[in-house]
């Protein structure tokens, strides 16, 4: 028996309406569902999906974005493919409007592919000691609070820039749509593999994007010019201090996410309906 997650943004699905929906047709096809609901809880609301995605044959998310980074994250370890129904303002990770859940039964047959999107492991060092780790799906941001900072970046520790500003993006293609491209760095196709560097709000006119190659290590250290109260932001969601001589190290991970696809739309269709101009 297929057994599935379902994992709603309770504040976006209210009253579980398209939730239940789509647990009714599951059950016509005679699959188990299991009920993992979200909400701006914390660590017990993922800690229940991790549990019960070690035997789970997919996971549908029901929200935004958000909602979809989270449970990705929450699946990560055992490459649980997930589909997402969009019920969010931009939706843009979504495969499914709430119109198209009649597109559920496709994957219940079997028509579908599998595509994977990289992962990127992220370890701050304090005084040569690893006291956070973590990985992301979308970007990890080193941020200034209300004041300036400066930041060296390096490659396999080759210098890539050094430039003051609000801060900095390290994104994948898959998060190169979110703040990397509001930043002003490029748009990637998600299926790619590099990693994307963006300078947020920098103060000289030199400092742009960067796209690195996949084995390439990232390192990123806080000059003392400009010591001010600085963050370390994984996936919007976990946040801690960067301190004057911690040193981030970024890489690509041997974790993936895995998403389920059912159309032959294009990523470049999708940007434009997505992101491009409104009439």
């Amino acid at each position: 028996m297929m057994k599935i997650l379902l994992c709603p943004n309770v504040l976006r699905d209210t009253d579980l309406a398209v939730t239940k929906q789509v647990e009714t047709m599951l059950a016509q096809y005679g699959a188990e569902t299991v009920l993992c609901p979200l909400s701006d809880g914390g660590e017990n609301e993922l800690c229940t999906i991790t549990q019960q995605a070690k035997n789970a044959h997919m996971v549908i998310t029901f929200g935004g974005d958000g909602t979809i980074l989270k449970t990705a994250r929450a699946v990560a370890e055992y490459e649980v493919p997930i589909i997402a129904v969009n019920l969010g303002d931009m939706g843009f990770m979504a495969e499914l409007e709430p119109e198209e859940i009649n597109g559920i039964r496709q994957v219940l047959d079997g028509e579908y592919k599998i595509v994977r999107r990289i992962m990127l492991d992220v370890a701050l060092k304090r005084n040569g000691e690893t006291i956070f780790e973590d990985f992301a799906l979308n970007d990890i941001v080193i941020k200034g609070i209300n004041k300036v900072i400066t930041l060296e970046l390096f490659g396999d520790d080759n210098a890539i820039s050094s430039f003051t500003g609000d801060g900095a993006v390290i994104a994948t293609p898959t998060g190169s749509t979110a703040y990397s491209m509001s930043a002003g760095g490029p748009i990637v196709e998600p299926d790619a593999s590099n990693i994307i560097i963006t300078p947020i709000c920098p103060h000289v006119l030199t400092a742009k994007s960067f796209v690195l190659a996949p084995e390439r290590v990232v390192r990123v250290v806080l000059d003392g010019r400009k010591v001010n109260t600085t963050v370390l932001i994984v996936d919007g969601q976990d946040v801690t201090a960067f301190k004057e001589g911690d040193e981030l190290v970024v890489k690509v991970s041997e974790r993936q996410a895995r998403f389920i696809s059912l159309s032959n739309r294009s990523f470049y269709k999708k940007v434009y309906e997505k992101l491009g101009e409104r009439k």
